[in-house]
């Protein structure tokens, strides 16, 4: 069964930093497009970043210049750097992971992780 573990939210100042990690289990990142979603109560769940399995990137205009995605093959992850974080970035942050294969979609989403950015 194939599960995505995020990891790396907290509580952080407005201006500061966090590095989410995304790492899954049963399948290779490598071959499989990556995002980061964000979600608010309340509210829909939206793109923040994502990156493919040929490692294009595109960014949600809102996090455009602060936040980075990247891949590790070597630990099969992907990571997310926060920078400049503002406090409308508070949200719970989801891990995807999406591959068609012919006919057939594989789908995966991680539980979640918690950013809060307050003073």
């Amino acid at each position: 069964q194939v599960q995505l573990v995020e990891s790396g939210g907290g509580l952080v100042q407005p201006g500061g930093s966090l590095r989410l990690s995304c790492t899954p289990s049963a399948i290779f990142f490598s071959i499989f497009d990556v995002g980061w979603y964000r979600q608010v109560p309340g509210k829909e769940r939206e793109l923040v970043a994502s990156i493919t399995s040929d490692s294009a990137t595109n960014y949600a205009d809102f996090v455009k210049g602060r936040f980075i995605i990247s891949r590790d093959n070597a630990k099969n992850s992907v990571d997310l750097q926060m920078n400049s974080l503002k406090p409308e970035d508070t949200a719970v942050y989801y891990c995807n992971a999406r591959r068609q294969v012919a006919r057939t979609p594989y789908d995966y989403w991680g539980q979640g992780t918690q950013v809060t950015v307050s003073t």
